[in-house]
């Protein structure tokens, strides 16, 4: 028998965000989560970005299941693009697949089929079998594993913290790490997020004791909660506050309506429907009647918050008695714009709480600590670090160190890199395709893409056109050339840059014989004299557009 089991990093290891792992044994594997991130800055116009899946493509017939740790959009955001390529049932608990029912709305034309896990559980998926762990974290219905194969057992925590007081109140099952660890681990694959913090995380529980008291101490103040829809335990305890303190509840944000439906379709949120109201109605009630709950914690240039905050958002307007509370910390790179919304919101007379006054947000990822508690119930022969950047792993494997690990037993992955375990051993042993795919409307696109590379140039360079005629017979220019240009230089300028870039073009044409010339080759002509001329002139290499009519 062949006691291998191959590991495929094909998201969420180097960086934050696109989680995907496939395990392969023999002719079967499972991939677990399917995960996006968001595009940064270098990324213009592009909407989300998904795994490079080349590799569960090429491998489609041994695919058995796609199992989800929980619902974050890091976890389950590419499924939709996953399942168009690949027919493979998925497994999640019954928060995570009603998320993924809403999320696939649009979508209609990709079919799936969904199994409803619960903690606990054990499936048997070809040669591997699978168990449910009960794990906290700020979403509900968050899931470890225990994956097993003759290689030996794996632990995948998924994203996970340890909190003892949990809106549940269902903890963290410690108890069954535990028993794993006496049973006996191969292999531990650990979450990384907040490694670099020290400590514990703070209980969900403590930040509703925080909003209570900012709930009591304002009892005039309109108050706005800003926060992640998919975080629903804190959602109930905003549900909770506002009907403790009489006030009405109104929704703003698409995906906060729509996570907070799913929710109380489900049973995960519970509240009395009646003290809901549409946001169009809130000039009804009176500032201390009211709480709003809103989507731009993390100032999403589009979002129902920052619209406030910028003086666009047709409802609502906003005032000196105002409360907004981020409910939220910045997720790393979103601080500038999370505080240029705090900062207008603040020139607009509101009073604003947010992490840095107040324990208004806990993490759902396990600290220091925490981890620690995990690698100790555990007790593995190996140690692979998960979920989080080179930093984030590195610092993982030395506290794993420092806890007893031989750093022999220790590997840090790579996204596209092939680990192969046995029951005494693990190395790696190749790489495969991985990386990014760029979702942009209805296209997918890679980091090669020419659209990409013109879209940079655009928003660093601007563009130049320009349109010209040629007498096909004389060979003469007809009338001026047409120039236009967009970024390139400031106004003041404008006027004599045209003017120059026309005499340019006629100058360096007088010299050549046009007639019947080929439209595509002046064209090029034009492009190489003209980029040169602006260069010179400019020290930028815009886009250039050349047109050329033959009359």
């Amino acid at each position: 028998m062949n006691n291998k089991l191959k590991i495929t990093f094909l998201g969420g290891v180097g960086e934050i965000g696109k989680n995907m792992t496939a395990f392969e044994y023999n002719n079967e594997i499972i991939v677990v989560d399917a995960g996006l991130t968001f595009p940064g800055d270098d990324l213009p116009g592009v909407d989300v970005v998904i795994p490079d899946i080349t590799y569960l493509v090429n491998n489609k017939d041994k695919i058995k299941a796609i199992i989800l740790t929980h619902g974050h959009e890091d976890h389950i955001g590419a499924l939709p693009f996953v399942l168009a390529q690949i027919k493979a049932p998925i497994y999640a608990t019954k928060l995570t697949l009603a998320l993924i029912e809403n999320k696939m709305k649009e979508h209609p034309k990709v079919n799936y089929k969904a199994v409803t896990v619960k903690p606990k559980n054990v499936l048997k998926i070809g040669a591997f079998s699978v168990e449910f762990i009960k794990v906290s974290h700020s979403i509900a219905g968050s899931l470890a594993l225990c994956i097993s194969t003759p290689a030996g057992n794996v632990v995948h925590t998924g994203d996970f913290k340890i909190d003892f007081e949990p809106i549940d109140g269902v903890m963290t099952d410690l108890q069954r790490f535990g028993e794993l660890g006496k049973k006996g681990v191969n292999l531990l694959m650990c979450e990384s997020t907040n490694v670099c913090r020290k400590g514990y995380s703070m209980s969900e529980r403590s930040v509703g004791r925080a909003l209570d008291e900012i709930f009591k101490s304002h009892p005039d103040n309109r108050i706005f909660v800003a926060t992640f829809a998919s975080n629903i335990h804190r959602l109930q305890q905003i549900l909770n506050l506002a009907e403790k303190y009489g006030r009405k509840v109104a929704f703003t944000g698409r995906s906060m309506i729509n996570i907070t439906d799913v929710g109380m379709k489900i049973g995960e949120i519970t509240f009395n429907r009646a003290n809901l109201i549409d946001i169009d109605k809130i000039d009804k009630y009176a500032d201390k009647e009211l709480v709003i709950v809103t989507t731009g914690s993390q100032g999403e240039p589009l979002s129902a918050l920052t619209r406030m905050a910028t003086g666009d958002f047709k409802q609502i307007k906003i005032g000196t008695n105002d409360l907004i509370v981020f409910s939220s910390s910045p997720i790393p790179g979103n601080e500038k714009s999370v505080y240029n919304v705090i900062n207008s919101l603040f020139q607009k007379g509101a009073d604003v709480i947010y992490d840095e006054l107040s324990e208004v947000h806990a993490s759902g990822h396990a600290c220091q600590e925490e981890i620690k508690t995990i690698h100790s119930l555990v007790k593995p022969k190996f140690f692979i670090p998960i979920h989080g950047e080179y930093r984030h792993l590195k610092m993982h494997k030395q506290l794993a160190m420092t806890l007893g690990m031989d750093e022999r037993n220790v590997i840090l992955p790579t996204l596209g890199a092939q680990i192969e375990l046995t029951p005494n051993s693990i190395k790696k042993v190749g790489f495969t395709i991985a990386g990014q795919r760029l979702i942009d409307g209805y296209g997918i696109g890679d980091m090669d893409s020419n659209v990409l590379r013109e879209r940079k140039q655009l928003s660093e360079d601007g563009v130049c056109v320009v349109v010209m005629t040629i007498n096909n017979v004389s060979g003469d220019v007809v009338g001026d050339p047409f120039v236009i240009t967009r970024g390139v230089v400031y106004q003041d300028e404008a006027e004599s840059f045209v003017q120059d870039t026309r005499n340019m073009i006629v100058a360096s044409l007088k010299e050549q014989d046009l007639r019947g010339c080929d439209p595509s080759v002046l064209r090029n002509t034009i492009k190489r004299s003209l980029s040169n001329f602006i260069f010179k002139r400019t020290k930028r290499r815009p886009m250039i557009l050349t047109i050329v009519h033959l009359d």
